[in-house]
């Protein structure tokens, strides 16, 4: 994970920003409240996810996005392409920090002057300038399944590799956007090989690192966290391999890293 909290955040703003957001993400945006959040996703033309976010809805005319990994320059200047004509304005959050705060019910969006709260729920995830930077919020959104994309896993699995339809950052009612008639294709015929889980390793590994096995691929690391019971990640694993580590047949990389399936979660 990252040694800052420093938040990567965008914010749409103008007449235009909820149909230019309901065009280019995965979710509903459409149908989002003021006042709510929810997870979101853009794709590009092949269907490989660019960035997951919190999307939030803060008044009738301004959304936030609460990237979860990823540079959020980077992030502005590639959506920037995209806007034409649409009456919107991009700016990115330089400033910002993101910590833990009390419990608030899923999805739930609470303004209070500069600190933005979004509901998860067990907890709340604070965004703004004076919010205080810590880490306690990372391990429970870890073991719910909620991945953080490193920059080396962006623009490399499909949403379903990364449980968003779980999530409900996966609308199929709606029109078009980059990369939907993939995901529709692979929601109505099949074909997803690859799943999210959650594992433990027997030692730390850098984020974002690819174990490989027999030099083919073994298991995608996304986030790791190391507490004082064990070493946790988020992982991409092919169904195939996943039955063999389940199975403890085949669990060891070939670096000597062994993992060990804690969950697993399904499209």
């Amino acid at each position: 994970m990252p040694t800052s909290n420093l938040a990567q955040a965008v914010f749409i703003e103008g007449p235009d920003a909820v149909a230019f957001a309901h065009s280019q993400f995965t979710s509903q945006v459409s149908a989002l409240p003021n006042g709510q959040w929810q997870f979101s996703s853009w794709l590009d033309a092949q269907g490989r996810v660019r960035a997951v976010f919190h999307l939030a809805r803060l008044a009738e005319e301004r959304l936030l996005l609460l990237l979860r990994g990823g540079d959020a320059a980077s992030f502005a200047e590639a959506l920037q392409r995209f806007v034409f004509r649409s009456r919107v304005r991009l700016s990115v959050a330089n400033t910002s920090t993101l910590g833990s705060g009390a419990a608030l019910p899923m999805h739930i969006v609470d303004a209070d002057g500069d600190v933005i709260r979004l509901g998860c729920g067990s907890h709340s995830l604070q965004f703004g300038t004076d919010v205080v930077d810590d880490d306690a919020w990372r391990l429970a959104q870890l073991r719910a399944g909620w991945p953080w994309l490193p920059a080396d896993a962006l623009n490399e699995s499909l949403p379903p590799a990364l449980s968003l339809h779980r999530l409900g950052g996966i609308a199929l009612d709606k029109g078009c956007y980059p990369g939907q008639e993939i995901v529709a294709r692979l929601h109505y015929r099949g074909g997803n090989k690859r799943h999210l889980h959650r594992v433990e390793l027997s030692r730390a590994v850098a984020e974002g690192s690819m174990l490989r096995r027999g030099d083919r691929e073994f298991v995608r690391l996304l986030n790791v966290i190391s507490n004082e019971e064990r070493i946790e990640a988020l992982a991409v694993i092919t169904d195939d391999i996943a039955s063999s580590i389940m199975q403890s047949s085949e669990n060891t990389s070939d670096n000597g890293v062994v993992v060990q399936l804690l969950d697993t979660w399904s499209d």
